[in-house]
């Protein structure tokens, strides 16, 4: 094993890393509104914007995994920060939604590598009993994106163009490609492990059609035949992956993993969080903007609750987990977050930010109990041969509950605000977006067509927060496959042996 200090430092530089993936996908969120205004964009196009990066994230962290496994974690990492700051610049100067999404998508890419990486990084690296501490640094790390990301972003749209907002990953990302160079040691796993490009080819067509599929629906309605079609075909390639994995000689997905209760209950329940917390940042800043009149930074800044709940939640649920176990500290965590929903649920174009505040940071409280523990409940049933795969495995599910969360949270959303909308006989154009109406009623002069669009907006809202307090509730039946305490099965080789740092 490495020295302590070698350690702590290779855990710093990583964390360094984190954080310039966080930052990037908080930083999106604040823009959205301005975006809608300035390149015209409709509701789809606004969750493209985040699901072209976050499917091609999900589709590419299992064979991130395997090839740094094969071939080098540390050669991959630096790789990927190359990638990840000219992808920053290209999404600056992006003149059209598509040239946006193209450059987003090749995020996406960059971000899967750093993710697999890193977390495989950290199993190789620290044992069971430091692990728990160093996991919770990097969640803290990429936490941290979440409030740096509003609060520099929205001071940056206040005062410059809004591509700006992209241009803060550079000086990260030139910070991390020294740290990485000078603190992570290089480290390998399984080198005799084959890419399984029929999976991969199945997992990218199967989650790239079904949230298009939902994405169509919410656009079109759920009885379109594209939308019913597309989302069919994503279900059968899901399927054919499935049964292609039992079949396969050198499998993309690690079948065997799901045997163990810790990895299986881990990974799912921290999917399920996934999908409720990204869903809530695909709306909260329309709810802010538009209903509320914030601007970029205004809107950072009431975001702020949820990030600070979030940061105590992980804290406290690191003690309590050595006191009472995963399982009762992750079931706490869904029912408050369930019930910070479900009371989010009540917010109306008239209520008051204290209101708000307060459910969301409980909502942030519950998160912070919820996704630690349930991670490191699945990282400590890895072996170090499966550090690579299984924690892209995990990332990969995390993130298919991101995108599917803004896919179906941003249909209902959308589902539930045109409804108002056509009922109140408004203008075709309102139907949109939620910006696109305001901006439509400021123009006319109207104010009860501006009342109308807000109440048609927290509305869908409200649905939206129902629809994902029902399913943080349903994820605390999940809880019993949580081991009460997690660790790494008896047997296990020791850690890898990493080379070039004598470690």
């Amino acid at each position: 094993m490495a020295t302590s200090k070698a350690r702590w430092f290779a855990l710093a530089a990583l964390a360094f890393c984190t954080l310039a993936v966080g930052l990037d996908g908080t930083v999106l969120s604040v823009a959205l509104p301005t975006l809608a205004h300035d390149l015209d964009a409709s509701t789809g196009d606004l969750q493209w914007f985040t699901n072209s990066y976050l499917l091609v994230l999900a589709a590419t962290l299992l064979p991130a995994g395997m090839l740094g496994d094969r071939y080098g974690r540390k050669k991959f990492l630096l790789g990927a920060l190359a990638m990840f700051g000219a992808a920053s610049v290209a999404c600056a100067y992006a003149t059209s939604t598509g040239q946006l999404i193209a450059a987003r998508a090749v995020l996406g890419l960059a971000s899967a590598v750093i993710m697999a990486l890193i977390g495989a990084v950290l199993t190789v690296v620290f044992d069971e009993q430091t692990r728990p501490k160093a996991l919770s640094i990097w969640v803290t790390a990429n936490a941290l994106g979440i409030p740096l990301g509003p609060l520099l972003g929205g001071w940056m749209l206040d005062n410059f163009w809004w591509g700006s907002v992209f241009l803060i990953n550079l000086p990260i990302v030139a910070f991390g490609l020294l740290a990485v160079t000078a603190w992570v040691p290089e480290s390998h796993g399984d080198r005799r492990r084959r890419l399984d490009l029929p999976g991969v080819l199945l997992s990218a067509t199967g989650l790239v059609a079904v949230t298009y599929g939902i994405i169509e629906a919410g656009e079109k309605g759920l009885g379109d035949p594209r939308a019913a079609g597309t989302i069919v075909g994503g279900v059968v390639a899901l399927v054919a992956l499935a049964v292609w994995q039992r079949r396969a000689a050198a499998p993309l997905i690690d079948l065997d993993l799901f045997r163990s209760r810790g990895f299986t209950g881990g990974a799912l329940l921290s999917t399920i969080a996934s999908f409720a917390f990204f869903g809530l940042l695909f709306a909260l800043p329309q709810l802010f903007q538009a209903v509320g009149g914030q601007d970029a930074l205004g809107t950072g800044l009431r975001l702020l609750p949820v990030i600070g709940g979030l940061l105590v939640g992980a804290r406290t649920a690191d003690k309590l987990v050595a006191r009472l176990g995963a399982r009762v500290v992750v079931g706490a965590g869904l029912i408050l977050m369930a019930g910070a929903l479900l009371a989010g649920a009540r917010t109306g174009a008239d209520t008051g930010y204290g209101y708000v505040a307060a459910w969301i940071t409980a909502a942030g409280v519950g998160l912070g109990f919820t996704m630690p523990p349930a991670m490191n409940a699945a990282l400590g049933a890895l072996t170090p041969e499966r550090s690579g795969v299984g924690n892209g495995l995990i990332q990969a599910m995390r993130q298919v509950g991101s995108a599917i969360g803004v896919a179906v949270l941003g249909t209902v959303l959308n589902s539930g605000y045109r409804d108002r909308i056509d009922a109140a006989g408004l203008p075709d154009a309102a139907r949109d977006s939620a910006a696109a109406g305001v901006a439509i009623a400021k123009s006319s002069g109207d104010p009860g067509m501006l009342d109308t669009v807000r109440q048609a907006f927290t509305h869908g809202l409200d649905v939206a927060l129902v629809t994902t307090g029902a399913v943080a509730a349903a994820g605390v039946l999940l809880v019993l496959i949580l081991p009460r305490h997690t660790r790494r099965p008896a047997g296990d080789p020791a850690p890898i042996v990493l080379a070039e740092s004598g470690v």
